[in-house]
């Protein structure tokens, strides 16, 4: 298993009615690879100082995204696919039904950042779905 210290930039955009909310998360992490999985770690600390730790695991066919502390969830990404998952962070829990319309990644290799991309649509609590796109840079450190 390969394992080395990344810089992470994560941009999540959300589209609704002609709105776009994008916020931005940066980290250090770290990346770990074998065979055809892809692990990415990080925790990232909000406001509150309230950590949340993050695994996104990255496979041929889907990615998943496991999230534990302030905020827990479960989610799952497979193309063309809906999946469902229980959203829960300190304002209660929220029912969440995705449809993956695409998953984009591209390694990192020796100069070169690596590149998650998901583009999706999420419904919460049966509300009508807003689009969503979360992509996120992995850049090796030395």
């Amino acid at each position: 298993m390969n394992k080395s210290p990344v810089s992470i930039k994560m941009t999540m955009e959300i589209i609704d009615l002609g709105n776009k909310d994008v916020t931005v998360v940066e980290e250090k992490g770290q990346l770990l690879e074998k065979d055809e999985t892809t692990v990415l770690k990080f925790s990232e600390t909000n406001e509150n100082n309230e950590q949340t730790d993050s695994l996104i695991t990255i496979q041929p066919d889907k990615v998943t995204v496991k999230r534990s502390g302030a905020v827990s969830m479960l989610q799952k990404f497979q193309k063309k696919q809906i999946t469902e998952n229980v959203y829960r962070h300190a304002f209660g829990t929220m029912h969440m039904e995705t449809e993956t319309d695409q998953i984009l990644y591209r390694s990192p290799v020796a100069n070169k950042n690596g590149k998650l991309f998901i583009s999706y649509q999420t419904s919460l609590n049966g509300e009508s779905p807003r689009r969503h796109r979360l992509t996120i840079m992995v850049k090796k450190e030395n």
